[in-house]
């Protein structure tokens, strides 16, 4: 059934942006998807302005914006894929209010940042990146000071989320002692420990990772007032988002030698494709790995974003599946044989489903099975009504003055 959707598969565009994986391409081209359009760079709103007009499904990752204006451009769009782990590229009030569902992967590439995470941990514990500019510069330093094990100390998590959860579990087996803390309450994992504050754990980590999301209140988390707590000598890292950390503030702390040493992934500007210059206030300071942006990029991560995401996308596309959607209310539904399956998209206003009913009711329309689920802006109505009167149905629905989209899937 799910070959038999109405609108031919070779007037569907799609567009890739950032270099997506292969494997998305792939999957749109082996189900007859022929308009599969990818590029390697992400774009400004002016050139997604231009290039979004005729464009139903769009895969973007970490860089391209997505603002009221270019969702305002995009008329025939039905979802947004972003193929890493956030959303806050995308203007999710304003595709809410557009019926257009937004997708990401919030699990593919935990495992890649977890192990890096630890990889940095046991670099900057043992002042490798000091060995290793020395050893560069021709001077031979053979020496333990300053140079610890990881076993027997403790790693301080903030945000034990997907990340956080699996990197907690990663450094027992080192041996670590491990603590954390999280807004929500959170069941720890093997033998970590659940802190009450923030302060809690960053005066008693050796080394402290952070794995929050970037919002109004994780901005500038870690700041000049907090990194006061710290143990003398602690290690810092954050792969999370880059306006968590206040990177003056975190410099300083370095320079005065509070903090032995900081790796850091993400910052609060970032250039937009490579080559570009960058710079930050931590650029040769000793004991800091700067990474740019790669904590999740590695091969299988790519591979596995590229293979979840585009599979949402085909889903809601082909069989109005709207599972992990943060725009559109989640509904997951079987495909029923002997009816037209409509998709329908309205503002959430009481009323409007039994105004729905009433419509098609007045006119005869048999409905054979109908699902809804609504969230604070819009509500999600799948339908399945009679072969020979979806056409009808269809009209009536797009009259109906709550109406956002409309679309007769089978």
């Amino acid at each position: 059934m799910s070959d038999l959707t109405s609108y031919p598969k070779e007037k569907i565009n799609i567009l890739f942006l950032e270099n997506i994986s292969d494997k998305a391409v792939q999957i749109f081209k082996q189900n007859g998807y022929t308009n599969v359009k990818k590029i390697a760079g992400a774009l400004s709103e002016e050139e997604l302005i231009k290039e979004i007009k005729n464009v139903h499904l769009l895969g973007i990752r970490s860089k391209t914006q997505i603002t009221e204006n270019v969702l305002q451009a995009a008329t025939k769009l039905q979802a947004i894929g972003c193929f890493c782990i956030g959303v806050n590229q995308v203007n999710l009030k304003a595709a809410r209010k557009k019926g257009v569902v937004v997708f990401n992967a919030p699990y593919s590439n935990t495992r890649s940042v977890a192990e890096l995470v630890l990889g940095l941990s046991i670099m900057l514990i043992r002042r490798i990146p000091d060995k290793n500019k020395a050893a560069h510069e021709g001077i031979w330093q053979k020496e333990a000071k300053g140079s610890f094990e990881m076993r027997g100390k403790t790693l301080g998590i903030i945000g034990y989320g997907n990340i956080g959860s699996q990197l907690s579990v990663m450094a027992e087996s080192l041996g670590m002692k491990v603590i954390f803390y999280d807004t929500e309450t959170k069941l720890p994992l093997g033998n970590a420990t659940a802190c009450k504050s923030l302060k809690e754990v960053m005066s008693n980590a050796d080394i402290i990772s952070l794995h929050v999301p970037e919002t109004a209140q994780t901005k500038n988390l870690i700041n000049k007032s907090n990194l006061k707590y710290c143990k003398k000598g602690a290690i810092l890292i954050n792969y999370a988002r880059g306006e968590v950390v206040d990177l003056n503030a975190l410099a300083k702390s370095l320079k005065d030698q509070d903090l032995s040493g900081a790796a850091i992934d993400v910052f609060p500007w970032e250039p937009e494709k490579n080559g570009d210059r960058f710079e930050s206030p931590l650029q040769g300071l000793s004991n800091v790995i700067l990474t740019p942006h790669i904590g999740g990029s590695t091969e299988e991560a790519q591979q596995n974003i590229g293979e979840d995401v585009s599979l949402k996308l085909f889903n809601y596309l082909e069989k109005g599946i709207t599972n992990g959607s943060h725009t559109v209310p989640a509904i997951v539904l079987p495909p029923v044989e002997g009816a037209h399956r409509i998709l329908h998209i309205h503002n959430n206003v009481p009323g409007v489903l039994g105004a729905i009913n009433t419509l098609l009711s007045k006119h005869n329309i048999n409905i054979v099975g109908q699902y809804l689920k609504t969230n604070e802006d819009i509500g999600y109505v799948v339908l399945d009504v009679d072969k020979k009167l979806s056409k009808k149905a269809i009209d009536l629905l797009r009259e109906e003055k709550e109406t956002i989209k409309v679309r007769l899937l089978y």
